[in-house]
């Protein structure tokens, strides 16, 4: 007997992309729940078939009243003993609200585990203030990790033709009041998607062990921070490169039933070339996250697209995203010159590899124990001048994060003129003029000959302005907005940055009725004090990069 599932949230189709509509509470009869990449095939009541997320839909058990997730099918087929159990925690996680929608809505009364409690699905549907980021990239995909990618690229035969052409290339619209759309675009629009209490380091508990730790582990490298001319900053090598990303290949696996996209990446300072696919590079974020990302803004990658994988325009746009996330981490003093990044460059064959990729995984010094490896060359902080520095950055990139935003919203806006409504204007003005000297030309008069003609050149003129207004923006608006949108990534790390100091902030202050009640002593309280002084020593160090990073963004979009 078929399978049924019921819709638990609304979802829109986007045409081309075999997708089905469906809404909140409707039946629907699943043809194949094994497509991959979070997606199942299903059937409407009308006969309708296309690919629905599996997220949104919930299967309808005959022997019991309760529902559980297609996602969690496979678990419960294998631990039926357990299924009671497991069907009560799927209920109450469905019961999530979204109130962790806006990363920023509470960076100063929350700690960094805090903002990634919600399910992805429930951010999503309330995340209509961001225009911009509702039209960023094409389908909800949640982070996998490496494990799972291998199993997630889709055969040749899902990729469809593009269907109609978009405002802005490789970017899909949506209305703000489309949940479904809102969904799509929130899928990588920001940083840090990892749920970072997964991880050593990000939550409370994190920040305690290198509060409280007795004694840090001593890392082979230090991290030094010194005292520019412009306040905190990481030391930065003597040589710097660059990574040069090229020459795409279509390659397969399985005896072809899998397909991807490998790129040859070429260091500068090596000319030695590796390839990697996208899920390694998806591989290379998860670990720089674990390891800097409550110390460093880690951007998010581009996403990866379902359908359409294979199209040239994609690839082409996905190769020039991931060209611009690569360079910025070869620019980033601290990131550029981390063992997991050289080896993710540098290896020479699969056996070193793999090698480097377990030696990586193994890593122990992760989350804010990475402050441990920083040794700042400078005295340490009071505890009220660290407070007020934390709060300054958060106030500095809570606002820089709005302005980002503003520009992005603007800037679609004015695309979507500029390839929409404005040239059909300039084209209606042309035709008007040669369709009014067509009339002038059946007068009979010779000496009207000259006047038609300038009139119909004139018509010709507002159209090919018309054809100038459309392809303009993708000359000069396309970088402006690339480099915004690549920027907009790393300012939404900083609200679990500042929460994890934030964090930090409270239990230096907690210290002293610890030592009341005896479970520190005051060299204890002294010790956190200096730690929380590293740690804040970082945060200004992390803004000031990342403001001279978008500097030389805007310069190169500028000579562009």
């Amino acid at each position: 007997m078929a399978t049924k599932a019921r819709v638990m949230y609304d979802f829109a189709a986007e045409p081309g992309n075999n997708e089905l509509t469906v809404k909140e509470g409707e039946i629907i009869t699943i043809t194949n729940p094994d497509v991959g990449g979070g997606w199942l095939e299903g059937k409407n009541s009308q006969g309708e078939r296309g690919l629905v997320p599996t997220d949104y839909v919930e299967i309808i058990q005959e022997s019991t009243r309760d529902a559980i997730s297609v996602a969690d099918q496979a678990f419960f087929d294998c631990f039926s003993n357990a299924l009671q159990t497991n069907l009560q925690a799927v209920k109450n996680n469905s019961q999530v609200t979204s109130s962790a929608n806006d990363p920023w809505s509470g960076w100063d009364n929350t700690t960094a585990s805090d903002a990634w409690s919600t399910k992805p699905e429930a951010r999503a549907k309330n995340n209509a203030s961001n225009n911009w980021e509702a039209a960023a990239f094409g389908h909800p995909q949640a982070y996998q990790g490496p494990a799972a990618a291998d199993d997630d690229e889709w055969d040749e035969e899902w990729d469809e033709p593009k269907s109609a052409a978009t405002p802005y290339p490789g970017y899909k619209e949506a209305e703000p009041s489309d949940p479904a759309g809102l969904q799509r675009g929130n899928s990588r629009g920001t940083a840090m998607k990892l749920p970072l209490n997964k991880f050593p380091g990000f939550a409370k508990p994190g920040v305690e062990q290198y509060l409280l730790a007795k004694q840090l582990v001593k890392p082979k490298e230090k991290i030094p921070i010194i005292i520019g001319d412009y306040g905190p900053m990481w030391i930065y090598p003597a040589s710097t490169f660059d990574c040069i990303v090229a020459d795409p290949k279509k390659g397969s696996k399985m005896y072809g039933l899998k397909s991807y996209i490998e790129y040859q990446l070429t260091c500068t300072n090596t000319n030695r070339s590796v390839n990697h696919r996208y899920k390694h590079f998806d591989w290379l974020y998860e670990r720089l996250l674990i390891k800097f990302g409550s110390a460093i803004p880690i951007p998010s990658l581009p996403d990866k697209q379902v359908t359409g994988r294979f199209e040239e325009e994609f690839i082409k746009m996905r190769m020039e995203r991931l060209q611009g996330w690569l360079t910025r981490m070869c620019r980033h003093p601290v990131v550029s010159e981390s063992d997991v990044f050289q080896q993710f460059l540098s290896f020479r064959d699969e056996k070193e590899w793999k090698t480097g990729k377990r030696k990586a995984e193994k890593d122990e010094i992760v989350g804010v124990m990475v402050f441990s490896t920083m040794e700042p060359e400078a005295p340490d902080l009071d505890m009220i001048e660290i407070e007020q520095k934390c709060d300054a950055v958060g106030r500095f990139t809570k606002s820089m994060d709005d302005g980002v935003k503003e520009l992005l919203t603007v800037g679609h806006e004015h695309w979507k003129r500029c390839t929409g409504p404005l040239p059909k204007e300039y084209q209606k003005i042309g035709k008007a003029l040669q369709g009014l000297a067509l009339v002038f030309s059946t007068s009979g008069y010779q000496g009207e000959s000259d006047l038609n003609e300038a009139i119909t050149e004139a018509g010709k003129t507002y159209e090919e302005i018309a054809s100038l207004v459309a392809e303009q923006p993708k000359k000069d608006l396309h970088f402006l907005m690339e480099t915004n949108h690549e920027y907009k990534g790393f300012l939404g790390c900083f609200p679990d940055i500042i929460g994890a100091h934030k964090g930090a902030i409270e239990k230096v202050k907690e210290s002293d009725k610890l030592i009341a009640t005896s479970k520190i002593t005051p060299q204890d309280k002294q010790n956190m004090l200096t730690r929380a002084s590293t740690m804040s020593y970082a945060l200004q160090d992390c803004t000031e990069t990342e403001a001279g990073s978008q500097s030389l963004s805007y310069d190169v979009a500028e000579d562009r």
